[in-house]
């Protein structure tokens, strides 16, 4: 049988899911995201002199995950314990990766999402004169732990994306 979608009542309409009789439990939630760029634009950002790159995409997603609620209509606003943010140069870009943790009724997996999605687009922002081809891929949840669906681990990556890293 199908999972329903939540955020719908039983005529179809959208709604706000109530989580207010759920408990409150720890919720964790770890997202990842890669920028794809020329060489020319990774040597441009590796090097710039008015700072890394990296470090503003860190901030702009831990501000991100805080707003989460703003910018998602249907999301909940959460109290976040912990949110970190990871930007790492790899072959042909950057690899970013957001943890995000809670104690409440509901999950964190949006805010991880989020946190991880504006860290990629601060990258392309602060790269985008060097290479408007960037492209953002593979933004996806890896992990979450907490609330009545329990533990969830993504599977590895498709092919598709290997042969993608390979070239």
């Amino acid at each position: 049988m199908a999972k329903k979608l939540s955020h719908y009542d039983s005529a179809g309409r959208i709604k706000m899911v109530d989580v207010s009789s759920k408990p409150d439990t720890l919720r964790e939630a770890v997202a990842s995201v890669r920028v794809i760029m020329s060489a020319a634009a990774l040597r441009a950002a590796r090097h710039n002199p008015k700072g890394d790159p990296l470090e503003i995409a860190r901030v702009a997603g831990i501000a991100a995950a805080k707003r989460t609620a703003e910018l998602i209509p249907l999301c909940h606003p959460l109290l976040l314990s912990h949110i970190d943010v990871q930007a790492n140069f790899c072959k042909n870009g950057v690899e970013i990766s957001s943890s995000v943790r809670t104690t409440g009724p509901t999950g964190v997996e949006m805010e991880a999402l989020t946190a991880a999605a504006v860290a990629a687009l601060t990258v392309y922002d602060m790269c985008k004169a060097a290479d408007h081809g960037i492209e953002i891929s593979a933004l996806r949840l890896l992990e979450k732990s907490g609330g009545r669906s329990g533990h969830y681990h993504a599977k590895a990556r498709r092919a598709r994306e290997r042969v993608k890293d390979k070239e």
